[in-house]
């Protein structure tokens, strides 16, 4: 690709990128289990009047959606980070424990503690991704820490707490029933006070993130070349976690652990973007709701009158095409 037609197709894929994510906004309020007329959802989107079919729109797929869109963002965000901070185009968040941490502190907190708001979820969810963070740093080997034994730290926690979180399924039926349908990944519980709880922390995390971009580049090229170029490296680590865990335990609080997003858009994104975060971070927020807003029209039309949790679609979507990237990536090394 010729230098100077890049930064026009990038602009136009990015233009073409927030066109489509308004196309699934649409669909995502106008498409459901129960089949609403084009009319009447716009009647319940702008004319409100308490009819059972405004309800579904305003009160259900209105926040559902605009749930779908920041948590879609966050994951994307937070996936783009992972793969930069660890240098591996197949991390996702999980890599660093950060889900794990966040849905066992929700677990302890359900089981242990009778909570069931999501303002209980949320500060939990921030807690246990805190924990997390801090732990693999200190085990990553703090100012000497690099991206293998960040991976292998994070790696060796989700471990430890994936077995945790089975053995309180096991023993508290009462929490399984509680939690069954958040651990899956769910925007069906979403209403307008969920979505403006997580905002502010979404928000911040984003902005941090974005923040990010010139020293994740740096990172990008190895540790002694960030340094020449004047990359703060631990300082730069410490708040790509921070922002990683603003992003994952707000998303994860209001949704439960949703896999494979912030693997997936990252690395397809790179074939128009090239490695320059600076615009690997904006495709990656509009693209990352588009597939999880998709997944989610997905499941409520394919169960009819059901419906798929939002979590098993793109379990099913991503796991296929992560074991095609796994392969791509050995027959590149042979």
């Amino acid at each position: 690709m010729a230098p100077r037609r890049r930064p026009v197709i990038r602009s136009a894929g990015l233009l073409a990128s927030v066109a489509g994510l308004a196309v699934i906004t649409v669909l995502g309020i106008a498409v459901g289990a129960k089949q609403i007329p084009l009319d009447q959802v716009w009647h319940g989107v702008f004319h409100y009047s308490g009819s059972d079919t405004d309800v579904i729109v305003r009160d259900v797929r209105v926040p559902r959606t605009l749930l779908g869109l920041l948590a879609g963002a966050a994951l994307g965000l937070a996936g783009t980070v992972m793969q930069a901070l660890t240098r591996n185009p197949l991390a996702d968040p999980g890599v660093l424990g950060i889900n794990a941490g966040a849905s066992a502190a929700v677990v302890s907190g359900i089981s242990f503690l009778g909570v069931t708001s999501l303002t209980g979820y949320v500060w939990f969810a921030f807690a246990g991704a805190a924990v997390v963070s801090v732990a693999v740093y200190v085990l990553g080997g703090t100012r000497n820490a690099t991206p293998v034994r960040l991976a292998l730290a994070g790696t060796a926690l989700t471990a430890v707490l994936t077995g945790y979180l089975n053995a309180v399924n096991l023993l508290d039926n009462a929490a399984l029933d509680k939690m069954r349908f958040w651990t899956v990944g769910s925007l069906a519980a979403a209403t307008m006070p969920t979505v403006t709880e997580i905002a502010p922390f979404l928000a911040a995390g984003a902005l941090l993130t974005l923040l990010l971009a010139r020293p994740l580049n740096a990172i990008a090229l190895g540790d002694d070349q960030a340094r020449a170029l004047g990359a703060r490296l631990t300082r730069t680590r410490v708040l790509a976690m921070l922002a990683v865990t603003l992003l994952c335990g707000g998303a994860t609080a209001a949704c439960g652990p949703i896999v494979y997003v912030g693997l997936m858009v990252p690395h397809a994104v790179r074939a128009v973007t090239g490695p320059d975060m600076r615009w690997i971070l904006p495709y990656s927020a509009v693209l990352s709701p588009v597939l999880l807003l998709g997944a989610d029209v997905l499941g409520r039309v394919v169960a009819r009158p059901g419906e798929l949790q939002v979590g098993i679609v793109t379990a099913v979507i991503g796991g296929p095409v992560f074991i095609c990237l796994v392969r791509r990536r050995r027959m590149a090394q042979l």
